[in-house]
């Protein structure tokens, strides 16, 4: 498929070790993606510092982490200057709206004739623009004083998502992103409504936008370092095994892909500039934020399908791991049989989804997703201890493996990652 560069082997690292710093450009939370790129370069006894995206008050003022908080985040070299991103809780010039204010009240029968004042929202996103490049600029400041000089350095900007603070988009988005039948919501009915437009507008502030303020902002970093290189967690789609070979594959609805596009652009952008800025598409797992779209985490499950493929047709320890969780361990291949029927899918129809990406939903796709979660859900022991969590840790340990390495020498702008270099990287480590 034309544009599509999946990373096949994981390279050796050529760059980073001792006296080089990763710098975390947003803030670490459990089970994301960033812990696999961070425990590879603390075994490359590298330094690691830290962010935060600050949090709010009572007032919805934004603030520093408190003395407590930074204490259970148990982060050395944590710079506690609030990062976060978006302009749903900014105020407008005459100090009277937000975004956030605008979307209160509204009843969940007439969200879909809301008129927004765009005006204010235009005044409001400046606003937030300015309060977060003066916020960089000063985190920016404070790592400068802890990295040595002539080192390598390694930005990683970890900041995505950007939904707006309102309690109106929750009952909206749970019928976009889990409703069939008499709950489907139409994803595009949503995203070309007003309410789904602030969502559009304020996805690429906080998940493109703010990859380029740290392009733009670490100029001086990259004049006296001797290695200055930049990733970037996209997604658009993995490769994943169906039948006997791999494949790329997605679901819908996926509303920020627009925004991961504009993110993979800005780093084509900086690369023809001489920048080496880099995008990694990187398989679903399932997180605290990915939990919301039923049926993500169905595409994981034939991970073990690559595991044992690329293992020589022996299974590995993720295998034995997930049995365990399971209310029989033969129900492991059920569900393995179960998930390539999910998967494989005519040619044609990955040929279109690819060049269509992303796309909205439709009522039958969803209730296929939906029925297939909760049928491999029921297979488990417990459901809120699934298969999908070390299978989750997998893709993250890999994945950061092969940032790290691709990233010490970088050699294309946007890569994806897929099942097929997850399990040969995870089986070497």
């Amino acid at each position: 498929m034309e544009g599509f560069y999946p990373l096949k082997e994981c390279p050796e690292n050529k760059t980073f070790g001792e006296n080089d710093t990763l710098v975390i450009f947003g803030e670490v939370f459990d089970k994301g993606y960033v812990n696999g790129l961070i425990e590879e370069a603390l075994k490359n006894n590298m330094q690691v510092i830290y962010g935060t995206v600050g949090r709010r008050d009572e007032e919805n003022k934004l603030r520093p982490l408190t003395d407590e908080e930074v204490k259970l985040k148990k982060q050395t070299n944590l710079i506690n200057i609030p990062l976060e991103a978006g302009f749903d809780l900014d105020f407008d010039n005459a100090n009277e709206l937000t975004p956030f204010s605008q979307l209160q009240g509204i009843k969940r029968d007439g969200w879909l004739d809301v008129k927004l004042n765009w005006d204010s929202i235009a005044e409001s996103k400046k606003n937030g623009q300015e309060r977060f490049l003066k916020n960089t600029k000063a985190f920016l400041s404070e790592v400068k004083k802890l990295i040595k000089p002539n080192s390598n350095v390694l930005f990683a900007h970890t900041m995505a998502g950007g939904i707006p603070r309102a309690k109106i988009l929750m009952p909206i988005l749970n019928r976009v992103f889990k409703g069939h039948g008499k709950r489907f919501q139409s994803s595009k009915e949503f995203w070309d409504s007003e309410i789904g437009r602030l969502c559009a507008e304020s996805f690429e502030e906080v998940t493109a936008r703010t990859f380029q303020v740290l392009i733009d902002e670490t100029k001086d970093f990259r004049e006296s370092h001797s290695h200055v290189s930049y990733t970037a967690f996209g997604y658009h789609g993995c490769a994943a095994l169906a039948g006997d070979e791999y494949k790329w594959q997605s679901y819908a609805p996926y509303l920020q892909g627009w925004a991961k596009i504009e993110l993979e652009n800005i780093a084509k952008k900086s690369w023809e500039n001489g920048i080496k800025a880099q995008v990694f598409n990187s398989p679903e797992i399932l997180t605290n934020s990915s939990s919301v779209f039923m049926g993500v985490e169905v595409c994981l499950y034939p991970l073990l399908d690559a595991l044992k493929k690329e293992n020589n047709g022996d299974e590995s320890d993720v295998h034995k791991a997930c049995r365990e969780l399971l209310k029989e361990p033969q129900h492991l291949e059920t569900i393995l049989d179960y998930t390539q029927k999910y998967m494989v899918t005519d040619e044609e129809q990955s040929l279109s989804a690819w060049k269509n990406w992303p796309e909205h939903n439709k009522d039958d796709q969803m209730k296929e997703m939906r029925e297939a979660s909760d049928y491999l859900i029921s297979m488990h022991k417990d459901p809120k201890n699934l298969m999908v969590f070390p299978l989750s840790e997998v893709v993250f340990k890999a994945t950061g493996k092969a940032m790290f390495c691709e990233s010490s020498s970088p050699t294309k702008p946007v890569w994806w990652v897929g099942h097929d270099l997850v399990a040969k990287t995870y089986l070497n480590m």
